[in-house]
Parts: C-alpha cells; sequence; structure tokens
C-alpha cells in the first residue's frame, strides 16, 4: 500500500509521497537531527533518483557432514564443500496506491527429466521461485480498522506474516548440499512453486489475521516452461485445494503474542509414466487421487529489552493422507497413513540494534509406518527423524553502511545440525552431522 505517485515506502504521508522517506525514518522515532523529507526525481523537479524496487542476495556457504556423502553423479567432493546457492533476485513493492508484488527469481544448478523422457537432465537454470501478488487497501468494519485485499501466490505460507509457518520458518539459510530427512507434509513446500492461488486476507484491529486462498496446480507444461521440475511434487491438483489462516497477535508494552491455526487440503493425481502404441515415454497421472489434510498450529511470543529481542516460537502440523491412487498402484503398503511435524525455537538477538543472533531449534518429524513410501530408508519402514539446529549469526553492518557500497548487507552464520534419528532409523544418524559456515549477501 501506498507511496502515492511513487509508491516509495509503505509509510505515506496523506497523498504525499514526497514525504514518505521522512515518515519512515520517524516511525520508530530514530529520526537523526535535521532529518527532512527527500524528494523524488519528477515530483517536484528536483530531489533524489527514483530508485526502483529491487535486491539481490547469495548465500555463499562451506559445508562439512561428520561421514563423506555418496558423491555420485555429482560435481561435488563426498565432503567439505563450498558452494554457492541460492543466487536470487528480487522484486518487491508497491506497483500502483494498492497492488504491489514480491518476486523472486533464483539460479538452481539442479538436474530434473523432461517430460518425454528425451532429456533426462536439465541444469543451471534460472527458475521462478517465491512469488505474492497483493492487492491491498483500508477500511472500517464496525468501527475497528480493516487492512484486506487479495493475495495471488506459488507457495502455500509464503503469504503468511509470521516466521512460525514453513515458507519462512528458521533455518533462513541452510546448506544446499547437506543430506537432510526425506519425509515431510504437503503443505511444508511439497508444491512450492508448482501452484498458483487466488485469496483473500484481513487483518482487523492489527488483532485478528483471516484468510481463505484456494490452490491449484500448473498444468506439468507451464510448470516446465517456468523451469520448475513438474516431477518435483506429488502430482497434480484434483481441482481446487482450500488453504486457510486465522491468527490472533496481542501485543502489550513490549510484548507481542502471537497464536493461530493453519491448513490446507489436497486431492493429489500421482505421477506415472507410460508407453504409448507408438513406443513413447510420456508423463501421466493416475485416475484415482490420494487426499492431503493439513492441519496446523502454531505460536510465536517476542520480548522486546534494552538493546535485545527474546524470541520463541512453536509450530505443529498434522497430516492425514488416504492414499487411495498409491496404495491401488502398490506404492503405499497402507490405505491411511499419518505424518506430523514438530518445531520449537528461541532466539536471543543481541547488542547494537540486534547484531548478534543466538539461535536453538528442536524439530521432529513421526509418522506411520509404511514398508511401500519408506522402503528405500535405513530402517525400510520409518519417516521418523528428530534432532538439533544451533546457529551463531553476526551482522555487521546492522546500523552502519557497509565500506564500497552502502545498500550491501551481510548475515555471518556458523550453524550446526544434529539427528537423534534420520529417515526411521538411530543407526548412523549422525553421521548427517553438518556444520554450515555461511555468508549471506544481500543488497
Amino acid at each position: 500500500m501506498g507511496g502515492g505517485n511513487y509508491r516509495t515506502t509503505i509509510f505515506p504521508n496523506g497523498d504525499d509521497s514526497t514525504k514518505a522517506l521522512a515518515d519512515y525514518a520517524n516511525k520508530d522515532g530514530k529520526a537523526k537531527s535535521g532529518d527532512t523529507a527527500k524528494t523524488i526525481a519528477g515530483a517536484s523537479g528536483t530531489g533524489d533518483t527514483w530508485v526502483p524496487p529491487i535486491a539481490a542476495m547469495a548465500v555463499f556457504g562451506y559445508t562439512q557432514t561428520k561421514a563423506p556423502q555418496d558423491p555420485t553423479g555429482s560435481r561435488y567432493n563426498g565432503n567439505n564443500n563450498v558452494a554457492a546457492a541460492p543466487v536470487s533476485f528480487f522484486y518487491g513493492g508497491a506497483i500502483t496506491d494498492h497492488i504491489g508484488a514480491f518476486a523472486q527469481f533464483t539460479y538452481n544448478d539442479a538436474a530434473y527429466g523432461a517430460l518425454d523422457g528425451s532429456d533426462p537432465y536439465a541444469s543451471k537454470l534460472w527458475t521462478q521461485d517465491n512469488i505474492d501478488l497483493r492487492y491491498a487497501n483500508t477500511g472500517k468494519v464496525g468501527g475497528y480498522d480493516v487492512t484486506y485485499g487479495l493475495t495471488a501466490n506459488n507457495n502455500p505460507t509464503v503469504q503468511d506474516p509470521w516466521n512460525t509457518t514453513p515458507a519462512w520458518s528458521f533455518p533462513f539459510a541452510s546448506s544446499s548440499i547437506a543430506p537432510s530427512p526425506g519425509a515431510s507434509t504437503l503443505i511444508d513446500g511439497g508444491f512450492a512453486a508448482h501452484v498458483g492461488s487466488l485469496g483473500v486476507y484481513a487483518n482487523i484491529d492489527d488483532l485478528v489475521y483471516v484468510e481463505l486462498s484456494g490452490y491449484r496446480t500448473l498444468s506439468a507444461k507451464t510448470q516446465a516452461n517456468l523451469q520448475t521440475d513438474p516431477f518435483g511434487a506429488a502430482g497434480l491438483f484434483d481441482g481446487v485445494a482450500p488453504y486457510w489462516r486465522v491468527a490472533l497477535e496481542p501485543h502489550w508494552g513490549d510484548n507481542w503474542l502471537e497464536f493461530g491455526t493453519f491448513g490446507m487440503s489436497a486431492r493429489v493425481h500421482p505421477w506415472t509414466f507410460v508407453t504409448d502404441a507408438n513406443g513413447i515415454y510420456t508423463a501421466d497421472t493416475y485416475l484415482q487421487s490420494d487426499r492431503y489434510t493439513d492441519v496446523g498450529f502454531d505460536s510465536q511470543y517476542q520480548y522486546q529489552g534494552d538493546n535485545y529481542w527474546i524470541t520463541l516460537r512453536g509450530s505443529y502440523i498434522r497430516e492425514q493422507q488416504t492414499l487411495d491412487a498409491s496404495f491401488a498402484s502398490g506404492a503405499s503398503a497402507n490405505p491411511t497413513n499419518q505424518l506430523n511435524s514438530l518445531k520449537l525455537l528461541a532466539s536471543l538477538a543481541y547488542g547494537n540494534d540486534n547484531r548478534f543472533v543466538l539461535t536453538g531449534q528442536y524439530f521432529d518429524t513421526w509418522g506411520s509406518d509404511d514398508t511401500g513410501l519408506y522402503g528405500s530408508n535405513a530402517s525400510g519402514i520409518s519417516p521418523n527423524s528428530n534432532g538439533y539446529v544451533g546457529e551463531i549469526a553476526y551482522i555487521p553492518f546492522i546500523n552502519s553502511q557497509s565500506p564500497g557500497w552502502p545498500w550491501a548487507n551481510a548475515r555471518i552464520g556458523l550453524q550446526y545440525t544434529y539427528y537423534n534419528k534420520f529417515d526411521g532409523t538411530a543407526l548412523n544418524a549422525q553421521d548427517n552431522n553438518t556444520v554450515f559456515l555461511h555468508a549471506w549477501l544481500a543488497m
């Protein structure tokens, strides 16, 4: 929202966008002595040059696992690898007074099969990543202030205001080449960039947030044209998959509390591959479908102290699976399954506008034993994985300009992931323990 003719920030001063930067400086009482509103070139014929709302980032990381990994088919070594991933460009801001967008485009060094099987690997692709288009407006309902609008996005939970739901949850940066558990709920990235949606949302009295959206999968051809691996998801939706979100965020003094629920229900036709009468190998989906119903609960508490922040976060997702297609095809040993996910986090940001950040998280995934779905796991039956992530991060330019380029920012992090159980077994689970030293650069 906002910004008038030049749409520079979301803090317009009336209809005069030339005062927006001064509004921003004053919003937290941090305006310096002598600060005045900067004008934008064209607004009055003088002033600063307008800069479009674009950004870029890259994560440079060193990854070491306790035991070497199998490098077969990979350009990486078995251990002690350095990689730059992801590398992304962003557009984020208002387009008109009430329409805006967040769009991320990412460079991936990943392979996937072609639709007709003729080209089994395609790599080094620019892909469309997280995208959220918005209409936003304000009004009053029953005397309460309401911010409301429309959202169209390609990743369930990417539109959420909090860091408790899957799309923006901790760890915010992680190794792209370290091993990770195989089982996860559908709403936890299972169809990220494979779907499109339209939904309505409202924030009522700065207290109650509600949203209702519907998702459909993009066709396999459209996904491929957008450089998204169609077979990176479980299949194609049968019709529209509803998504819901309700949250309360009371805040008092230096305390902020959020608690809420979110979820999604989808009927998925799994992929299969067939050969036609001419011997051409093509992708298709089963006529039967699998139903996934994910119900999540989340909460966040934050306290702002003198020169520090304390944050506590928790989320729990329960997924009920009715596997008509997978059971009929033999891909699943059970007609119904359950899968659960739990994350509990504590974080301390301290010093010089939170220059140092210490974070610890416990994670646990568990569910029904299934020799069909998890037969390739070490246990052969179970999706269970759990452990801890610890991270210390340093943000050198959080309240000062970086040398050489004042728009550049950096977050230096050392992260350690420890597994009690990995893909259904505690045996050798700690071989997957990972050290990830990284520099997250953004400008």
